[in-house]
């Protein structure tokens, strides 16, 4: 049974529905739908193409409804990846484990309307800037997320400005900054970077909005930068682009308790609602 009388449910629901649409064709499978890029490179969250079910999805999705997606998922060499709201699909996770998905949770925070976001401080030399299609520093921050997020233990996870440099070499040249130049123009990405006095994006996010609601995502910082308040100085500061640009309602995901404190600090608040991921090795 759906529950659908939380009205902020219903609009982070909507935008979950809607915003890939700007990144991705879709195609269906019954009570579930699958979000394919349409151009090669970083699709819509920096995350993998997903499959969530459809609005209309009450009758419940079944194992060989999961079964067919993640055929034509292969079909494609995307991961075998779902995403959802929780509470609009209770039954949805144990389907998912069933047929041996792992299932992560991710808490949501939304900003509170009447908090104000006020700028963080910024340690000497540092700027912070939301970056234009033709930025010299896009490809070195399209490639920061691939370090900040590396795992516990590997090469990546203490790299600095050389390693940020070979990455963002590679996005250049696989089409990753191409694409996403368009989407930057038309107003469906934004990033903000906080940027040492060389140029060197030391930490960075960015939001999609669609319909006055976004999510901020891919907030990191590079390895090397950690420890400085980066990543608050450009949650607030991508908070704030929101709203001068007519984003009213502004949430985020989280993973760990102490992240959701710096969240708290700048005025998000639990939401109530989790967005449950299937099989997604990474989610920025």
């Amino acid at each position: 049974m759906r529950r659908m009388s939380d009205p902020l449910l219903r609009v982070i629901e909507r935008y979950y529905a809607t915003v890939p649409l700007l990144f991705a064709d879709v195609e269906e499978f019954g009570p579930l739908r699958l979000f394919v890029r349409k151009e090669p490179g970083t699709p819509y969250y920096g995350g993998p193409s997903h499959a969530q079910p459809t609005p209309e999805s009450s009758a419940g999705v079944t194992a060989a409804d999961i079964a067919r997606v993640r055929g034509r998922q292969r079909e494609l060499g995307v991961p075998e990846a779902f995403e959802w709201l929780a509470e609009a699909e209770p039954l949805l996770r144990a389907r998912m484990e069933a047929v041996g998905l792992p299932v992560e949770e991710r808490p949501l925070m939304a900003l509170d309307p009447r908090h104000p976001v006020p700028a963080q401080p910024l340690p000497d030399g540092v700027t912070i800037r939301a970056l234009t299609a033709d930025d010299p520093a896009l490809p070195a921050v399209l490639a920061l997320p691939r370090l900040a997020f590396a795992e516990a233990g590997a090469a990546l996870a203490s790299a600095g400005r050389e390693e940020l440099a070979v990455v963002a070499e590679e996005l250049a040249a696989d089409g990753t900054v191409a694409t996403a130049r368009p989407a930057i123009r038309a107003g469906h990405k934004t990033l903000i970077a906080a940027l040492a006095s060389d140029g060197t994006p030391l930490a960075a996010g960015h939001y999609h909005p669609a319909n006055g609601t976004t999510e901020i995502g891919g907030i990191g910082t590079l390895p090397t930068a950690r420890r400085q308040g980066l990543a608050a100085a450009v949650t607030a500061a991508l908070a704030a682009h929101a709203r001068d640009h007519e984003v009213h309602t502004v949430f985020l995901a989280y993973a760990e308790d102490g992240v959701a404190r710096i969240y708290r600090r700048l005025g998000f608040r639990p939401a109530g609602i989790k967005l449950l991921i299937a099989n997604q090795p990474a989610r920025s």
